[in-house]
């Protein structure tokens, strides 16, 4: 089992003569892993609302150097866990969720429970409002979203 640079599993795809994989935490990650196996960088976009990756170049990841991205239309916005402020947004909403339920406390630990344990979490926003929490993985099944990874790919053995 590959992993990326937290251990994580990472994803296998084989796509033409390649073995193709995404997960990766980071720029760096995946940097550190294509010079590690003799790979390739590449983008792998999941653009059909399935885990049907394909090979392109539409979101720029490699010119920009980012690992992930995702493109839902001019009314959402994808925060990802490692993007600069994440913590301190996803702070805030909980702050705000918590004071706008009057919640008891098992209520707001649960509240916060589900921002700390969701893998690899992203915050969606919609209109600038706070829609939900989703993960990487589930990210690719909404909204009709286009989902954008960096990839490190190899030659098929």
């Amino acid at each position: 089992m590959e992993t990326n640079a937290y251990n994580q599993k990472l994803n296998r795809y084989e796509l033409n003569n390649q073995i193709v994989y995404t997960g990766f935490s980071g720029f760096k990650d995946a940097e550190d892993c294509a010079k590690a196996k003799g790979g390739t960088l590449v983008e792998v976009g999941f653009k059909d609302g399935n885990d049907n990756p394909q090979i392109t170049n539409e979101a720029g990841l490699l010119e920009k150097k980012l690992h992930y991205f995702v493109d839902a239309g001019n009314e959402y916005k994808f925060i990802h866990s490692s993007d600069p402020g994440f913590r301190q947004y996803a702070d805030e909403l909980q702050k705000i969720k918590a004071n706008q339920d009057k919640a008891s406390f098992e209520e707001r630990y649960f509240a916060n429970f589900e921002i700390e344990n969701v893998e690899d979490p992203i915050i969606v926003i919609k209109n600038d409002h706070f829609e939900s929490v989703t993960s990487r993985e589930r990210s690719k099944y909404l909204k009709h979203a286009k989902v954008y990874e960096i990839g490190v790919a190899l030659p098929k053995p």
